[in-house]
C-alpha cells in the first residue's frame, strides 16, 4: 500500500493556509494551549511557556531512542523545541523545558531542517514539546513541502493540548505522541501546576484519535498514522498508572499503542529526600504493565530496559 503525508492533501487543497493564518492570529493574543495567557506574541511578549514570536529550537538530529514503528533503521527525525507549557518540576529535559537551552530561528530554518532530517533518512519529522509553537510549525510547512518534505508528521506532546490547537493540525498531522501524565487533579498540581491536566489530556487523547485512529503500522514496521500514547511511571504510584491504562483502554481503544516508560529519574526541582527522590523499582515497572495487560491493551512498545534497580 502507497501512503501519502496527510498535509499534503492540505497544501494541495488550500485549507493548511487556511489553519496557518487562523494561528497566527491567536498569537496576538496567545491561547495556543488551556493556560491561555492572552499575551501577545506577535509584539514578543512571552507567557507561562516563554515561547517568543520565532520558533526557539534545542536541537534536532536523528534519534534512535523513540518507539520501534518511528526508529526503524534510520531514526526518527527529531526537533526539539525549547520551553514547555506545562513545566514538570521532575521534567527528564529540564535544561531545555525550564532552562531554555537552545535558540530562535527563523521559519526558513525551521523548514530547512525537516528537509535536513528527511535526506538523512529518517522516517518522519518529529516535533518534540511542539503545543506553544504551532503556528510557526505550520507556517514552515508550505516551504518545506515545496522543497520535497513527504514523510510523517509527529506531534510528541506533554497532552497538555487545547481542543482549539488541536483543531488546526486535524488533516496536517500524521501521528499523535501524546504523553498522559497523571489521573488526578492533586498531583498534576504539585508536579506541573496544572491542575486540571487529567481532564485536558482526556479530552485531547479523545480528539487526537477521532482525527487519526489507533496506530498504523506498514508491512515493514513503520509508523504511518495514528495514535502513540506515552505513559511514564512515577515511584510510589504517583502517576496514577491503573486509572491512565483504565481510561486508554475503556475510552480510546483497546488498540491503544502504547508505551510503559520506565526511564524516570531524580533531576530539575525534585528534592533530596522527597518521594520522587529515587528510580522506579522492578516491581513498579511490572505492576505498570501488568496493569495494562490486565484492562485489555495489548499493544506495547517493546524495548530494553536497562534503568530500573534491580
Amino acid at each position: 500500500m502507497s501512503w501519502e503525508a496527510v498535509y499534503l492533501k492540505a497544501y494541495k487543497q488550500g485549507y493548511l493556509a487556511e489553519r496557518i493564518e487562523k494561528s497566527w492570529q491567536i498569537l496576538e493574543a496567545c491561547t495556543l494551549c488551556p493556560r491561555a495567557c492572552r499575551v501577545n506574541r506577535l509584539k514578543g511578549e512571552r507567557g507561562f511557556c516563554r515561547g517568543g514570536l520565532l520558533p526557539e529550537v534545542s536541537s534536532y538530529a536523528p534519534h534512535f531512542g523513540e518507539e520501534r514503528p518511528l526508529v526503524g533503521q534510520t531514526g526518527s527525525g527529531t526537533i526539539f523545541f525549547t520551553h514547555c507549557n506545562l513545566g514538570c518540576l521532575f521534567c527528564q529535559n529540564y535544561e531545555i523545558s525550564h532552562l531554555g537551552e537552545g535558540r530562535a530561528v527563523s521559519i526558513d530554518r525551521l523548514a530547512k531542517m525537516m528537509i535536513e532530517l528527511q535526506a538523512l533518512g529518517c522516517l518522519n519529522i518529529n516535533f518534540v514539546t511542539p503545543t506553544h509553537f504551532v503556528p510557526q510549525i505550520l507556517k514552515a510547512l508550505p516551504l518545506a513541502i515545496e522543497w520535497g518534505l513527504q514523510i510523517p508528521l509527529v506531534y510528541n506532546t506533554s497532552g497538555y493540548d487545547s481542543l482549539e490547537t488541536l483543531s488546526l493540525l486535524d488533516g496536517i498531522i500524521d501521528i499523535y505522541m501524546p504523553d498522559f501524565k497523571f489521573i488526578k487533579p492533586e498531583i498534576a498540581r504539585a508536579l506541573a501546576q496544572a491542575p486540571d491536566y487529567p481532564e485536558v489530556a482526556k479530552a485531547a487523547l479523545r480528539e487526537m484519535h477521532r482525527q487519526v485512529g489507533d496506530l498504523v503500522i506498514d508491512d515493514k514496521g513503520r509508523a504511518r498514522r495514528g495514535l502513540l500514547v506515552r505513559h511514564l511511571v512515577l515511584p510510589a504510584g504517583l502517576a496514577g498508572t491503573a486509572e491512565v491504562v483504565r481510561f486508554l483502554a475503556e475510552e480510546i481503544s483497546k488498540d491503544t499503542y502504547i508505551n510503559i516508560m520506565d526511564q524516570y529519574r531524580p533531576c530539575g526541582e525534585v528534592k533530596r529526600g522527597s518521594v520522587l527522590d529515587r528510580y522506579i523499582t522492578r516491581e513498579e515497572y511490572e505492576e505498570a504493565v501488568a496493569a495494562a495487560l490486565a484492562c485489555g491493551l495489548h499493544r506495547l512498545d517493546q524495548r530494553e530496559r536497562w534503568r530500573l534497580i534491580w
